[in-house]
């Protein structure tokens, strides 16, 4: 909100003559932070809805492919290019795909956020009997064992996160929405490091 107000303060001073560059640098801080904003109270919204029990599901089949697409699109065209999709375009999953789109796009902007750049961010599934085990990889620094559970509490962020990387809902709400769906969302070592939810 601070970086949004700035930027707009800083385009209304008529007292400065802004170039088209920084005019353009302006509006791109103020669009980045609409959308963290956004994405915040989103979060927000949702932890609310599952600490008062009153999220409902309409499940049916998603195609997965489909609903990662869409996720990737939203991201930041240097974030999106990070992102390996491996899925099968006929690959149905049984799902309220307004809610499974919530939780990909929390694990996928989470694993973005914290993978080293360049380092790509794989998104792919398989099934295993009549469930699909989707998976979103990570080579970041992954998550210590004793820290496992304590990610998918509402505001924890682990470590010395630096400050507009998000407050800690993003794991929770995925967690708790992947359950409203009868679901499980939990999270394991990437081979050679990192984190696989």
């Amino acid at each position: 909100l601070a970086s949004v107000k700035a930027a707009a303060s800083s385009l209304r001073n008529g007292a400065i003559d802004w170039s088209p560059d920084d005019t353009e640098a302006f509006l791109a801080t103020i669009e980045e932070g609409a959308d963290r904003l956004d994405a915040l109270v989103a979060n927000l919204l949702d932890m609310s809805r599952l600490e008062a029990g009153a999220v409902s599901t309409r499940s049916g089949p998603v195609e997965l492919d489909a609903l990662v697409r869409v996720v990737v699109a939203t991201l930041e065209p240097r974030d999106a290019q990070r992102v390996e999709i491996d899925l099968d375009s006929g690959l149905l999953a049984w799902a309220d795909g307004g809610l499974l789109e919530r939780v990909v796009d929390n694990l996928v902007s989470n694993a973005v956020r914290h993978a080293p750049a360049p380092a790509a961010v794989r998104v792919d599934a398989t099934l295993v009997g009549a469930r699909v085990v989707l998976r979103v990889t990570d080579t970041g620094p992954g998550i210590a064992a004793a820290d496992r559970e304590r990610v998918f509490a509402p505001f924890q962020r682990l470590g010395d996160v630096p400050g507009g990387s998000g407050i800690g809902l993003g794991l929770a709400v995925a967690r708790g929405l992947t359950e409203a769906m009868a679901g499980t969302l939990a999270l394991d070592d990437t081979p050679g490091g990192g984190t696989t939810f």
